[in-house]
């Protein structure tokens, strides 16, 4: 018998995000569904949760043609089940199904909530009697799906999954902890500006500094990394950066880095900078910016511990370093498509970032602000530097923050910062943060006004605008579409709570502003 439609396809309009659970578990682990509405979900999405019961032929209870609908407050199961041979007992059989009704019902209740707020539909469906494999396939060719996330206990399933499904794959390894398979499917110039986070996300691999050692200058790589997914032969050098890979970040010996620069020659130097100079070169195929410091230069060392703290899709992470007599050189990755300021201020590039594209630059900053500031172990991390010149984009039009030259660890145990300094330096990346979205706004760059503005600042050429309206009057000229102003909206007022954060008695963290940008009508409501 072959496998049932499972349900018709969402509104061509959304995009689909499949969260592939085992149902067989006595107790519901939700991680999969957590991690993918933290990175993979947009609001207006459609989420289908897929419970996969492919034990239950093994309980001595034949699987019959059965398709029920049981309301959970807005959510509804599909129950799908096979024909098959032998002693049915429906009793056994509406006990189990009863059983995960109930699970579910208390399990993903939340979620209906939370989905609910950010006009996301969420679907949940049980399968009963079917290879998660096979079903999950199924599922996936029905509907516009984007990503595939897979329970850690269906990991055996991916490679025939990613076999069969033209989008991308993600299988738990732990709670926030993913390994990622990019999808092979041939991306066009649409996809690249209109769905810029189709490139893959993962947080939280498993670096940090060792806080037990007394040696500032000492770090170690945690043994539990997760380990990536052997993906396709990449159609780009920019397909899956160093960083996200086994083994990585890892010392280098000075060898590797004059392979990668062909010796420090100046062709490699892209420019010398903040008494550095900075190369480029290739290493495995994969493009790398290699930072040179001179052997006394305490920033090295800052850096490093950082960065080796730090691991999120929107940032520029770590992929190595190398200590070598006087010299001390510091690996990233290297997005292909330069700065976000260079890519306003060239006219082709900027109108291929349409104000969606834009907008998820903004959620994408902002996200990476959120991780430092909050997310990122029991240390706040403050960048210092927030601006469109230190944001960069990748080949898929993601955003990157990079140049942590000024960052710092706030660390709780020292002196150094009181609670009132560290709010303090924790508003820099806030008000830099609103400037930012400005510059999205606008299509400027803060720096042209600080060459060019004869004496006004680019807030106060921007500024009246977007307080007092029409903000029209502010928005890119390049951009002719208006049928996504309503994004400019947000970005608009989280921009104005980020400037105005000193004179309003209450200073908004980087998460509140980040709702606004999103359009959460409950935060806006609150502003």
């Amino acid at each position: 018998m072959g496998l049932p439609t499972l349900s018709s396809p969402p509104p061509s309009e959304r995009e689909g995000v499949i969260v592939v659970m085992d149902a067989n578990r006595n107790k519901s682990n939700v991680d999969a569904l957590e991690w993918a509405l933290k990175n993979v979900v947009r609001p207006r999405d459609a989420v289908v949760v897929l419970g996969v019961l492919y034990d239950i032929g093994r309980k001595n209870f034949s699987c019959f043609p059965l398709n029920r609908g049981i309301s959970i407050s807005g959510i509804w199961e599909r129950l799908e089940f096979s024909s098959g041979q032998g002693e049915v007992n429906p009793r056994e059989l509406g006990e189990e199904i009863e059983k995960k009704r109930e699970q579910y019902q208390i399990t993903l209740q939340p979620f209906h909530r939370q989905c609910k707020k950010n006009e996301v539909k969420l679907e949940v469906k049980l399968a009963a009697g079917y290879s998660p494999a096979r079903v999950t396939v199924k599922e996936a060719q029905n509907s516009n799906t984007r990503w595939i996330v897979l329970d850690s206990h269906l990991k055996k399933h991916k490679v025939y999954i990613y076999g069969h499904v033209g989008c991308n794959v993600a299988v738990m390894k732990g709670k926030n902890f993913a390994t990622l398979m990019p999808s092979n499917a041939p991306r066009t110039e649409h996809s690249v500006y209109q769905n810029p986070k189709t490139r893959t996300e993962i947080i939280n691999i498993g670096v940090s500094s060792n806080n037990e050692s007394q040696n500032p200058n000492y770090f170690t790589l945690q043994e539990n990394q997760p380990s990536s997914a052997s993906a396709p032969t990449p159609p780009s050098p920019c397909w899956f950066p160093l960083s996200w890979r086994t083994g990585y970040p890892r010392a280098f010996t000075l060898n590797e880095v004059e392979e990668i620069t062909n010796e420090l020659s100046d062709e490699h130097m892209i420019e010398y900078i903040d008494d550095r100079k900075i190369y480029h070169g290739i290493f495995q195929e994969i493009p790398v910016i290699i930072s040179l410091f001179s052997e006394n230069d305490e920033r090295f060392w800052s850096m490093l511990m950082i960065l080796s703290r730090v691991r999120h899709c929107n940032i520029m992470n770590l992929v190595g370093y190398c200590c070598s007599g006087a010299n001390r050189f510091l690996l990233t990755d290297y997005p292909c498509m330069t700065t976000l300021e260079i890519n306003l201020k060239v006219d082709d590039t900027a109108r291929k970032l349409s104000w969606k594209a834009r907008w998820y630059i903004a959620q994408e900053i902002g996200g990476s602000l959120r991780y430092l500031h909050e997310e990122c172990g029991d240390e706040p991390i403050v960048h210092q530097s927030v601006c469109s010149s230190n944001v960069v984009i990748s080949h898929c039009c993601s955003a990157m923050l990079t140049n942590f030259i000024t960052a710092k660890l706030l660390n709780e145990e020292s002196t150094e910062y009181h609670n009132s300094e560290e709010d303090e330096l924790l508003s820099v990346d806030v008000h830099d943060y609103g400037i930012l979205l400005v510059e999205l706004i606008t299509g400027k760059s803060a720096s042209f006004f600080t060459n060019h503005g004869e004496g006004q600042s680019f807030l106060d050429w921007a500024l009246p605008n977007l307080e007092d309206g029409p903000i029209t009057q502010a928005m890119d000229p390049r951009l002719m579409n208006s049928d996504d102003s309503w994004v400019v909206q947000c970005m608009a007022k989280a921009a104005l709570l980020c400037l105005k954060n000193d004179d309003s008695g209450h200073r908004y963290s980087i998460s509140e502003v980040l709702a606004v940008v999103r359009g959460d009508q409950l935060a806006i409501s609150r502003c």
